[in-house]
Formats: C-alpha cells, sequence, structure tokens
C-alpha cells in the first residue's frame, strides 16, 4: 500500500525486505512485482533487478527496454574496453521480467533510457558499423562517449574509429 507521502510527493517506496542500499541522493521513482518472486525497483540512478543480492543497472547501461505482453525486456550493456577515452560497450542477452502490476515502470524505465542519451548516431564501418552515443551518467558530472559495434564488426577499427571521435569531442 502506499503511504500518504509517497502519494503527496509522487514517488515509491522501497518494498519490504529489499537488502540494496539506495545512494544518498537516489530517489525510488516506481516499483513492480516480479512474478517468481522480488521487485524491480526504478530509481534515479538507475533500475535495481530482482535476486538474492538485487543490482542496480545504471541508465547509462541500458542499451534497450521494450514493454509487451505484461513483461520488460532489458538489454544490460557491459563496459567492455576503453578506447582513448570512448567507453566500449558489449550487449549482454537480453532479460525478461513479468511485472504483476507494472504501474508506473515501463513509462518511467522508458523516459529514463531515453533521457540518458544526449546524441546517438549509427556509422558504417568494415564488416558492419556502430553506434556511437553520448549519455549522461547517474551520480557523475559531464557526458561519456559509449561505443557500441554490431556484430561482425572489426573490433581494430572500432577501436581506432572510438580513440579518434573521443579526441575530437571537447573534454
Amino acid at each position: 500500500m502506499t503511504s500518504a507521502l509517497a502519494r503527496l510527493t509522487g514517488r515509491d517506496e522501497l518494498p519490504a525486505g529489499f537488502e540494496a542500499r539506495l545512494e544518498a541522493d537516489e530517489r525510488v521513482l516506481a516499483v513492480a512485482e516480479v512474478a517468481g518472486g522480488g521487485h524491480l525497483v526504478v530509481t534515479s540512478w538507475g533500475v535495481w533487478l530482482p535476486g538474492a543480492q538485487p543490482r542496480r543497472v545504471g541508465w547509462h547501461l541500458i542499451s534497450k527496454a521494450t514493454w509487451k505482453d505484461g513483461a520488460i525486456v532489458l538489454v544490460e550493456a557491459e563496459e567492455s574496453g576503453d578506447a582513448g577515452g570512448a567507453m566500449l560497450l558489449t550487449d549482454r542477452p537480453a532479460r525478461r521480467l513479468r511485472l504483476a502490476d507494472p504501474g508506473r515502470v515501463p513509462q518511467v524505465v522508458h523516459e529514463r533510457v531515453t533521457g540518458s542519451i544526449r546524441s546517438r548516431h549509427h556509422r558504417d564501418l568494415p564488416g558492419g558499423g556502430a553506434w556511437f552515443l553520448q549519455r549522461k551518467v547517474p551520480g557523475r558530472d559531464g557526458i561519456v562517449l559509449q561505443v557500441r559495434a554490431d556484430p561482425g564488426t572489426d573490433e581494430a577499427v572500432v577501436r581506432q574509429v572510438a580513440a579518434d571521435v573521443a579526441r575530437k569531442l571537447p573534454r
């Protein structure tokens, strides 16, 4: 049940038994119970995934989020390297979470993921291409350049082009 304070502030509360520790300025924006147990907790810093030890995925590391047929599907990226200041990313397998009552979770996740992106551009490269994104990282000042290669793209070329682009950006 939502408290009067939560209704007044428009913010949700942490579910009972949630064991993770939020940052001092991290606010709970939405919560939904996951079918099969646990809760998906959406905060100003990212999405806390359910599990024995809940884990937060920052907004800047969510490559894709979709809502369909009562489930949210999240594609998390992991940092796979650095190229001259550009963060190289690799997508992990999609994770599908069926939500009993989604509430505002799909809307807030969509807003936060797209809101973290300041610019994006796809560039064709030998063997495929790569996405170049400038994103805001929760809890940090400034913008980070991220590069996510398409499958089959020459890694050496991606690294070189990413480093070249990073050098040209203002610091």
